[in-house]
């Protein structure tokens, strides 16, 4: 079986992470990747390192990427594909094109809630909509989004994300190393989060939390690792609170395994999510969550087991439910401990892949989805 996934870029986003763990394990799918952004590249070579053969359709914007659907199928023509897996609306769009031009069918990964997208995209979305096979909702709150707005006309599956949680695994030395490159004291509580800087991340929530623990608790330090469309404004806010030398702005980072080891809390504000790849990680990495109760994230986290949840838009409830983690290390350590067992039994890539693996199979074969 040739499986293409396509996307609209291969930067260091979650969904395209995914594609990078999917790389990486050993399957009988042949998969190659596909993308339409060419300075959105990050992934590209660690893609090829890992057998897969990576295609770029170079396009500027939306109207370009979808201007790409016949080289999209002529591509699907020339290397025997069997199915394209779409991510993220406007590949999805190009995909569904490309894929009735070259009588390829095509799943899609929905990723989101529906109408956090710009109307113009979610409006393509929908007018394409019935051009699919089947679609993959990572979470249960974004299926009922689906069924909502798009009805049931194409079948929908929950298959939630996963990360390859047996490479996943704390590094004291990379910590402790990360410790003392920023002056951290060996014990002071490092507060994190691994994130695209835009406004669904809520990062003036988050730096509110940040400065109300800091006022609580002089000593604890902070990393915002990541970048993005307001890292500008980020960086004013962490001025205006008084918080230089307080909350760290690291950057992109290839590896984000020191940071994850080092972390006492991933500390996630967003107003909404599907399933963010980083409260995995975090969890594979024994890393408790205090989150706002959004999208999959009540789904994955054991609200008192694994972390802890508050409402979206309210960074003193945050605050407080991190203080009370923060001031109990045993507690920490027991819920970090749980999240792991959970990241193992339910979280994983290759859970992930296996159901994904079983649904390309029965459209393929005609069985469909139940």
């Amino acid at each position: 079986m040739r499986v293409l996934h396509l996307i609209k870029s291969l930067g260091l986003g979650g969904a395209e992470n995914l594609l990078l763990a999917t790389a990486r394990r050993d399957s009988p799918v042949d998969y190659s990747f596909a993308y339409f952004l060419p300075w959105k590249d990050a992934l590209v070579e660690p893609l090829r390192q890992a057998g897969a053969e990576v295609t770029c359709f170079p396009a500027k914007s939306a109207a370009g990427v979808l201007a790409r659907a016949p080289a999209v199928a002529r591509h699907l023509r020339r290397h025997g594909i069997d199915l394209v897996h779409a991510h993220l609306p406007v590949s999805g769009v190009a995909a569904r094109l490309a894929g009735r031009m070259a009588g390829v069918p095509v799943v899609y990964t929905e990723h989101n809630l529906m109408p956090r997208y710009h109307p113009l995209t979610r409006r393509a979305n929908l007018w394409t909509w019935g051009l699919q096979r089947a679609v993959v909702a990572v979470s249960a709150e974004v299926a009922a989004s689906i069924a909502v707005h798009a009805g049931d006309k194409v079948p929908v599956q929950v298959v939630a994300n996963g990360v390859p949680v047996d490479r996943l695994r704390r590094d004291p030395t990379a910590a402790a190393a990360l410790r003392t490159r920023l002056g951290f004291a060996a014990d002071a509580p490092l507060v994190g989060q691994v994130a695209v800087f835009r406004s669904q991340k809520r990062l003036d929530h988050w730096l509110t939390a940040a400065r109300k623990i800091h006022e609580r608790l002089p000593e604890c330090r902070f990393a915002l690792v990541g970048d993005g469309p307001l890292r500008d404004e980020v960086e004013r806010r962490v001025a205006a609170a008084g918080l230089d030398g307080v909350v760290h702005l690291p950057g992109l980072q290839a590896d984000v395994t020191p940071w994850l080891s080092a972390f006492d809390l991933l500390m996630i504000s967003s107003d909404f999510e599907g399933l963010p790849l980083v409260l995995l990680e975090a969890m594979a990495f024994e890393v408790p969550v205090v989150a706002t109760a959004v999208g999959g994230i009540p789904e994955t986290v054991a609200d008192g087991e694994t972390g802890r949840l508050v409402a979206p838009g309210d960074p003193a409830a945050l605050a407080t439910a991190a203080l009370e983690l923060l001031a109990d290390p045993v507690r920490r350590a027991a819920m970090g401990s749980a999240a792991r067992r959970r990241a193992e039994s339910e979280f994983s890539t290759d859970r992930m892949l296996t159901e994904l693996e079983d649904l390309y199979d029965r459209l393929l074969s005609g069985a469909g989805l139940p």
